[in-house]
């Protein structure tokens, strides 16, 4: 070849190689399809991909190119592709009038604090369900998918013995490599959108619904695993282990994978499991997910909820563990159960002891000490290697200890940055022999249990600064951590983990998120053998269960409580589902004193939402909030979406946006009114679902806020009966601005249905 044509040649591949990498993965959304299920026929389906091709390619200019865009056609109930596209294309494609939105395949993380109760067979998890359970018949006619990292089919959280057929409205399937049975009944994977994104080949490791994170296991089998008899974590927390609806059957979609570039779940994926949940006929559909919360029609799990909404499943996601910041939930859309994390009653205690005779209650999975003695204490700080600076010494990030400093002895690290089991990781590589985990500020009094790789304990925020104290004030300090024990009927339980994402709202201030908070500290639950407790590749240990933390953990149990609402109540609509659980919440803990945060203050609606879960009491809520596909149209168009483009979103052309709607007027099971200046006039509707009977309304008003509600009586005579009323609020005289909390309560005297009031005073 000559040397001007390789140069040529050379020119051609470097120019191609910038265009194809300015190329970005985007969604095109159409819609949802109108098809009803009977047409749903492969050549039916082919239809619908081919359709797809012929749109792009007016924009690509030809079926071959469009062919080669699209990496996933969206063809049961979402309508819309996936494809690689350059910024041309997809300015283009916005503009077309029949395009409801295109967005970027945007990445989520998992929702879990990295380190990573099962509801254990027992009244010490706070959300003891027995009574539900029995009613409910264990959940056995419910199906729940599960969005994650996969699943471990070997656990015996997902033993089908004692099980009947599967039912035979069920669709599903299993891929190869994951055998079905008959509690387990399905389990596929999505990787197109992540390889999209990442711009590299599939290989084996992509190819699998298996999961090698352990993350998917665990909440799949928190929502509806078996009964385990002795299930425990390296001997502690022993007890019998199950799913909020043990006797459910569930499926695994595997949408995230290892992380890039701090994504690991992405939109397309999520979008394409949720299509093929719909389709193989679950009944609800948990997701401990999340990103940055975004507009509704550029938001995959929002897109995607909707449409699982509209055709009758309920879709629970996790609210993020961004806390204490506030502004920071996510998942919050109005169709979607958003569910924070709060602790229980039940403790893995492991106590640091100074030579002082001091003693602090810590945290902790791992193995005792070798000896029974007292050993050497050394701040991290003090423990640094020459080229690591005093506070990467003190968080005990990687190479940041000196071993000739550190070895033999007891390290003091600081919590925060890098994940709590890293810290103890690091301290091990230097050759220390146990680690005193201190809370920094932030974190308050939460403490959370981890299988660190040596001896460790977690102590909270106060106790940590009395052991730094004694670090700077003895010349010869020593201490001791003692071997890890169980313990139940801690309090005060539950409170608010500081991890937990609070609201206000930020995508619509009208709406409280999140809606309920649910067991997420010290979560023991089943979990994959394929990687070791702490995820560490180093770590050869293996445990059939394992704890872990974050709103990941709360979300599956209330989808284990949905599953059994699913199964006892089936003519409520998901709303219906929500309101009864939000309504019958509980904002006091168990010492019967209103719930906290993490640093011991009072907690609020922008923590908990309407408050802790109480699963007996949602199953007889006597009267709920509903909302049906009409009224969330209604919503979209009250906070400012044109009429055309929520007809394309909802596939009804014949929809028109109801004049005057008012988002304050919204029949959510919370009361949120962003900027009162003056005073405001809500409306709502409640129906009944319990026996005929009267209720009475009380109210706590908020600070400064004067509330009245008319009428003050409610009268039910059959189920199915609707009232309304109206609640008016203003502002006092003597307001102070900002939020301010109050509630709303109809009861009588057997039901109490109770709603959070927010309101932020304004000048």
């Amino acid at each position: 070849m000559c040397l001007q044509s390789l140069t040529l040649l050379i020119m051609f591949t470097l120019f191609y190689s910038h265009a194809f990498a300015l190329k970005k993965s985007y969604i095109v959304y159409l819609g949802s399809h109108g098809h009803p299920s009977t047409l749903l026929s492969q050549a039916h389906l082919d239809r619908v991909a081919h359709s797809h091709r012929t749109f792009l390619a007016s924009f690509s200019g030809s079926h071959q190119s469009a062919e080669e865009a699209i990496f996933y056609s969206y063809k049961r109930h979402i309508n819309g592709f996936a494809a690689v596209l350059d910024d041309k294309e997809a300015s283009e494609i916005a503009k077309h009038p029949n395009v409801v939105s295109i967005f970027l395949n945007k990445g989520r993380k998992l929702h879990t604090t990295h380190s990573w109760d099962f509801m254990l067979l027992e009244k010490h998890g706070v959300v003891h369900k027995s009574s539900l359970w029995k009613k409910a018949r264990f959940g056995e006619d419910t199906i729940i998918a599960n969005l994650d990292t996969g699943v471990w089919p070997e656990s015996k959280s997902f033993s089908d013995e004692g099980y009947g057929d599967v039912p035979a409205r069920w669709k599903g399937s299993c891929h190869g490599d994951v055998p079905c049975n008959r509690k387990l009944i399905g389990a596929k994977y999505f990787n197109k959108g992540y390889l999209a994104y990442a711009k590299f080949p599939s290989n084996s490791t992509f190819e699998t619904p298996r999961d090698l994170d352990g993350h998917g296991t665990h909440t799949l089998s928190t929502a509806g695993g078996n009964f385990v008899p002795g299930a425990n974590v390296f001997g502690l927390g022993n007890g019998t282990a199950s799913g909020g609806s043990p006797k459910a059957r569930v499926a695994s979609y595997k949408v995230c994978w290892p992380p890039f570039k701090g994504a690991e779940c992405f939109d397309a994926d999520i979008l394409a499991a949720i299509d093929a949940a719909i389709g193989d006929g679950v009944d609800v559909i948990s997701a401990s997910v999340g990103g940055d919360a975004g507009d509704y029609m550029n938001d995959g799990m929002s897109i995607g909820s909707f449409i699982a909404v509209k055709n009758g499943v309920t879709v629970v996601c996790s609210a993020g563990n961004s806390g204490p910041k506030p502004g920071t939930v996510s998942n919050v859309a109005p169709w979607i159960i958003t569910v924070g994390a709060s602790s229980m009653d039940r403790e893995f205690q492991a106590f640091v002891e100074l030579s002082n005779g001091s003693r602090f209650e810590g945290t902790s999975l791992s193995t005792p000490l070798p000896e029974n003695k007292m050993y050497d204490l050394i701040s991290a700080a003090d423990g640094k290697a020459a080229n690591a600076s005093a506070l990467q010494a003190l968080l005990c990030k990687k190479d940041s200890l000196d071993p000739e400093k550190v070895k033999g002895k007891i390290v003091v690290c600081l919590r925060g940055d890098n994940a709590r089991v890293d810290k103890g990781h690091q301290a091990a590589i230097a050759g220390a022999v146990g680690m005193i985990l201190c809370n920094d500020k932030a974190s308050g009094n939460e403490i959370i249990s981890d299988a660190h790789v040596l001896p460790a304990s977690q102590i909270d925020y106060k106790d940590g600064e009395a052991v730094f104290s004694y670090l700077n004030s003895t010349k010869d300090p020593k201490g001791y951590i003692t071997a890890p024990n169980t313990k139940l009927n801690t309090k005060p339980a539950p409170f608010m983990a500081s991890f937990s994402s609070r609201g206000p709202n930020t995508i619509t201030p009208g709406i409280l998120k999140p809606d309920i908070t649910a067991p997420g500290v010290n979560v023991v639950a089943a979990y994959t053998e394929a990687t070791g407790p702490t995820d560490i590749e180093s770590d050869n240990r293996r445990t059939p269960f394992n704890v872990e933390s974050g709103t990941s953990m709360s979300c599956p149990h209330i989808s284990g409580i949905v599953g059994l609402l699913k199964t006892l109540r089936p003519q409520w609509s998901p709303a219906a589902i929500r309101s009864a659980i939000m309504t019958t919440s509980r904002t006091r803990d168990n010492t019967r004193k209103p719930m906290v945060d993490a640093t011991f203050h009072k907690a609020t609606p922008f923590g908990y939402g309407a408050g802790h879960v109480q699963p007996n009491k949602a199953s007889h809520p006597g009267l709920v909030y509903d909302l049906n596909t009409g009224d969330y149209l209604d919503f979209l168009c009250a906070i400012g979406y044109e009429n055309k483009l929520v007809q394309l979103f909802a596939d009804d052309p014949l929809y028109t946006c109801r004049q005057g709607a008012n988002l304050l007027d919204f029949n959510y099971p919370s009361i949120t009114v962003p900027k009162l200046t003056d005073s405001v006039t809500i409306t709502r509707k409640l129906t009944n679902v319990g026996p005929p009977s009267t209720y009475r309304s009380y109210f706590r008003a908020p600070l400064g806020v004067e509330v009245s509600v008319e009428p003050k009586l409610l009268t039910f005579s059959n189920v199915g009966e609707e009232k309304m009323f109206q609640m008016t609020l203003g502002a006092t005289s003597e307001k102070a601005l900002g939020y301010v909390f109050g509630e709303l309560t109809w009861t009588d005297s057997r039901h109490y249905v109770r709603t959070s009031i927010v309101v932020q005073l304004s000048s």
